[in-house]
């Protein structure tokens, strides 16, 4: 039977090689972009809130600018969400941080801007990894421009143990693994996970160069996550869904046997991790 919530379809860690990003026993909670449903996403101040909730894991995408910085940002301009325009490829790391990264966020649907004019930034991603170093991090990297950059940050910080990195591109991830040298958490690119969706259908999937797979649900009319995918893969790595913001969803996928679940809304999906007796660190 399972305890605690867990299904019995859920890993062991036994079961195969775990990277130190992975190595936790149960399922986790992942704040994505910071908890972009509490604060303005990839924000500092996103990040603090999920941290002082209890979260040590945390999400992000990451861009390179013009000059060279690596900075927490999800899109590749800044137009939705600050108060300046341009892609961030384009502009120096000088403009992002003049930037009022706070501009469009909005709890009541317009209404009020509570975060407006308060200095809040773009953050640098290195700020992130300095500043709770206790803190993992999962990491997409959003151009072929930041990996090089992002892999010489992890061998400056020693951060390699605590960062996964995920992509929509199978090529960056490759390069990403060769750079990381055996150190490299990542997950499966989107033509390694559509192999992966069609192998689960014996009950076995392959590896593909990753340590854990991080997927929708579905993708347009395709389903992804079946309990049919989560045993398969179990036979080899974690599995991670985002992005939910929805707690019956949360529940059945916890119920499935996920080992990891994304969201937005990160009070609600600690409040869930705290009925059915799970730490969010796993």
């Amino acid at each position: 039977m399972a305890e605690c919530g867990r299904s019995s379809t859920a890993r062991s860690s036994t079961l195969w090689g775990v990277h130190p990003f992975l190595g936790q026993s149960g399922p986790i909670a992942i704040a994505h972009r910071g908890g972009a449903g509490e604060a303005p996403e990839n924000t500092l101040e996103a990040f603090e809130i999920a941290i002082t909730l209890g979260y040590t894991y945390i999400e992000t995408g990451a861009h390179l600018t013009r000059d060279g910085v690596l900075v927490a940002f999800h899109d590749e301009r800044l137009d939705r969400v600050t108060d300046r325009t341009g892609a961030i490829a384009e502009l120096a790391i000088c403009e992002l941080e003049a930037a009022d990264a706070g501009n469009t966020f909005s709890l009541d649907g317009g209404s009020s801007f509570p975060f407006r004019g308060r200095g809040i930034r773009v953050p640098r991603l290195e700020e992130i990894l300095v500043r709770w170093p206790a803190v993992r991090v999962n990491i997409d990297p959003k151009s072929d421009a930041c990996v090089g950059p992002l892999a010489a940050l992890l061998d400056r910080l020693g951060a390699w143990e605590r960062v996964c990195v995920g992509s929509f591109s199978d090529r960056r991830l490759r390069q990403i693994r060769t750079r990381g040298r055996g150190r490299a958490c990542t997950s499966m690119g989107p033509h390694a996970v559509a192999l992966a969706r069609l192998a689960a259908t014996s009950g076995v999937m392959p590896r593909l160069g990753a340590d854990c797979v991080q997927v929708p649900i579905r993708q347009g009319p395709i389903r992804i996550v079946s309990k049919r995918f989560v045993e398969a893969a179990h036979r080899a790595r974690a599995v991670h869904v985002w992005t939910i913001n929805d707690e019956a969803t949360i529940n059945v996928l916890l119920d499935s046997g996920v080992d990891g679940v994304m969201s937005d809304r990160i009070r609600q999906l600690r409040e869930v991790f705290t009925r059915r007796g799970l730490p969010l660190t796993g």
